[in-house]
């Protein structure tokens, strides 16, 4: 090794997956997104952004490239190139056979979902780069691609798509983004691949949501969808503001208030207290779902697959929130220790951009 950025005894187990970044002044005093873990031959973690790759791979450090290259297996969240993982992924999605969202939804929310699936099909074309259509990527095609079969769809699904049918995130369509491009690179470089989750377990806690818990916040998303038409509601942040902190290695400015699981936080103070009771009940049950047990599970798979491969270099490409979590948490010696009781500890250097892995 040459040169590396601070060190920290840490638990694999610990690694909440919290979006926090910083804002540093100048690229010298950036962290980095790599993390060695110390071993022979060592083994690195990576977070990744669910962003276009070509918005962000000029950016990425040279070091962190390399330890790509040279790593003999690469592991992910999910295996986003095996088709059963896409095909799974749709199944989990939908009702029960024989059920549609108009049997389930109050009649008032499906028709102000409908009227905004219309909005957005009306407006997608204008949303379109030159880009996009010169590569033949058309305003129907996309607009099926993302909300064909709506209908079918489970409530807290389709409120999700309805997160994802923005102007910004339209406009970064039809290029792979970072992880699944990691994933591609690393087939055509025929690398031994895998994936730490299954389907199942990403899924599962979405669908484990109350009825009326799905419908607050089903009814949430198309307030705020339906603000943001009117102009009356300015969104707080941006496609654009995730990938230029990103660039600039941020790990601790509070830029999204979400976490890597995806789900929108309801939270609002403004909420009457019924509903901010519901909305903590909800955000309380994705952090200890899709935050703590998911990374007590992955972080003993990890384990284990280091146990398993003592003589094989290992390239951990997971969501980028967890570098945060280890720098804010350990960096400041707050340790919950109770998610960890049989983690194996390691050593993790933060490898500041720029320097070279040896």
């Amino acid at each position: 090794l040459r040169g590396t950025g601070f060190f920290l005894n840490v638990t694999l187990c610990l690694t909440p997956f919290a979006n926090i970044f910083f804002l540093y002044p100048q690229q010298t005093d950036l962290n980095s997104f790599l993390w060695m873990i110390k071993r022979d031959p060592p083994s690195y973690f990576y977070g990744t952004i669910h962003v276009p790759y070509t918005r962000v791979w000029d950016f990425i450090p040279e070091n962190s490239k390399q330890a790509f290259q040279e790593s003999n297996i690469v592991y992910f969240e999910l295996d986003l190139t095996d088709p059963y993982t896409i095909s799974a992924l749709t199944s989990c999605q939908l009702l029960p056979q024989g059920e549609n969202l108009q049997d389930v939804l109050p009649r008032d929310i499906y028709r102000r979902l409908k009227r905004h699936l219309e909005y957005v099909k009306l407006m997608m074309p204008s949303w379109m780069t030159p880009d996009q259509r010169g590569k033949g990527l058309y305003a129907d095609y996309l607009f099926n691609a993302i909300a064909g079969n709506w209908e079918r769809k489970r409530p807290v699904w389709v409120m999700l798509m309805v997160n994802s049918l923005t102007e910004a995130d339209i406009k970064t369509r039809g290029v792979p983004v970072l992880d699944l491009y990691l994933a591609q690179e690393a087939e055509r470089m025929r690398k031994r691949t895998g994936a730490v989750e299954k389907v199942e377990e990403q899924c599962h806690p979405l669908n484990g949501l109350n009825f009326s818990q799905v419908i607050f916040a089903l009814n949430q998303t198309l307030l705020q969808q339906e603000s943001l038409r009117a102009g009356s509601l300015q969104v707080p942040y941006t496609t654009e503001d995730l990938i230029r902190h990103y660039n600039c290695g941020d790990l601790n400015s509070i830029i999204f208030n979400h976490d890597t699981s995806q789900v929108p936080n309801f939270n609002n103070v403004t909420l009457p207290p019924n509903e901010q009771a519901t909305a903590q009940e909800i955000d309380s049950y994705f952090r200890q779902e899709l935050i703590y047990k998911r990374n007590e599970r992955m972080g003993k798979r990890v384990k284990a697959l280091l146990e398993e491969h003592p003589d094989k270099s290992f390239f951990f490409a997971f969501g980028a929130g967890w570098c945060s979590l280890i720098y804010t948490k350990y960096t400041q010696k707050k340790m919950n220790s109770e998610l960890c009781d049989q983690c194996l500890e390691y050593q993790l250097y933060n490898m500041q951009c720029g320097l070279l892995v040896y």
